[in-house]
């Protein structure tokens, strides 16, 4: 067998890259157009086998801003150099590239009819731990693999099934159906329910758009649904008012508010006026709570607006996250927003919102 070298992908590979994919599959290819966003613009690495100037096969690694998890897109080698290890050679290229770019977790997706990659990342050392249904152009399901790329001991992770905001404003109440997913696994997902408790939960306005959904209207809806809840705030008022410039608006949402907070005072929900440290989320975790933490976007989405996670479990470096958004433009998919890790210095970073630096979280019991 012939020498080849691994090297980075440049935007005059795009023929050759395009060539490769168009042989290697037969749905969901990429186009040209998407190899030269990805090598233009992209958070990626692109790496090519070349065999004496030609390519035989490449991988592609996306990264996530502020999460230490990256996905391997895609991996692919031209028929007539299969056989060779070409695409173990590339795989652990990825997985080198992942690290490099401060990465402690790699995860793909796999069509179950591709024995030959299934083959190489179990050989790899990678563990399927899901599926995601309907996923390829043929509907067929994508097995998810993930693998750690540390020595680190294994998280406490809660076992919290994943659900997907399907509009811009409803990250709160999906968190919310993912935490009552938990403690009552007679719970169904529905966009019914979805919107039903953001009509419960919404603060009414938010900067331009429909509202968001606050602590306190949040944990008042699960309380309705026979949960326990409490409140975690650093501060009681002016919950979101710096998210609006109208004095109107700021009416509004601080009527909203008072009104949430007399009905859980007469419920006798639990409310704290104090941050929830990172250091607390793991004696939560272990008493059978669910947490329910709200972030600033900007780390990584680079926009500034309110939104709610779930804390699925923690250990000695990342805090992991069911995250509801899945940004697809960004090339995420479901199976890098279950379970995200996030570095703690980060995290406890990311844990407040605006001006004021409000910080709010939510955990939920199954009712005592």
């Amino acid at each position: 067998m012939k020498p080849y070298v691994i090297r980075p992908a440049t935007l005059d590979d795009i023929p050759a890259l395009v060539d490769i994919e168009n042989r290697s599959f037969d749905i969901d290819r990429l186009s040209r157009r998407n190899f030269r966003h990805i090598l233009s613009k992209g958070h990626a690495t692109t790496l090519i086998a070349d065999l004496e100037g030609l390519p035989m096969g490449y991988v592609m690694v996306l990264y996530n801003r502020g999460i230490s998890m990256a996905r391997l897109y895609s991996v692919a080698v031209l028929p007539e150099a299969r056989g060779q290890g070409i695409g173990l050679a590339l795989a652990n290229a990825a997985e080198d590239a992942t690290i490099e770019n401060g990465c402690a977790y790699l995860r793909l997706e796999v069509h179950p009819n591709n024995q030959a990659s299934k083959e190489l990342f179990v050989k790899l050392g990678y563990q399927q731990f899901g599926i995601y249904t309907d996923y390829y152009e043929d509907h067929a399901d994508a097995l998810r693999f993930e693998k750690a790329l540390t020595e680190d001991q294994p998280p406490l992770l809660a076992k919290v099934p994943y659900y997907q905001q399907t509009l811009e404003f409803t990250c709160g109440p999906a968190c919310l159906m993912m935490a009552m997913a938990v403690l009552d696994d007679s719970l169904d997902f529905s966009r019914h329910l979805e919107l039903r408790l953001w009509r419960e939960s919404t603060s009414i306005y938010m900067t331009s758009g429909h509202g968001g959904c606050g602590p306190f209207g949040l944990a008042l809806a699960a309380f309705h649904r026979g949960f326990d809840a409490e409140v975690y705030v650093s501060r009681s008022d002016k919950l979101f008012v710096d998210s609006v410039r109208s004095e109107e608006k700021k009416e509004v949402i601080k009527l909203v508010n008072e009104d949430f907070l007399r009905e859980m005072r007469a419920k006798r929900l639990p409310l704290h006026y104090r941050r929830l440290a990172t250091r607390d989320l793991e004696e939560k975790l272990k008493a059978g709570g669910i947490p329910i933490v709200l972030i600033s976007s900007y780390k990584i989405y680079k926009e500034k607006f309110p939104h709610w996670v779930v804390v699925t479990g923690l250990d000695e470096r990342f805090i992991y996250v069911h995250d509801p958004y899945v940004d697809v433009e960004l090339g995420k998919s479901i199976t890098v927003c279950v379970n995200m890790p996030i570095a703690r210095k980060d995290f406890e970073r990311m844990a407040r919102y605006g001006k004021s630096a409000l910080r709010a979280a939510i955990i939920l019991y199954k009712k005592d």
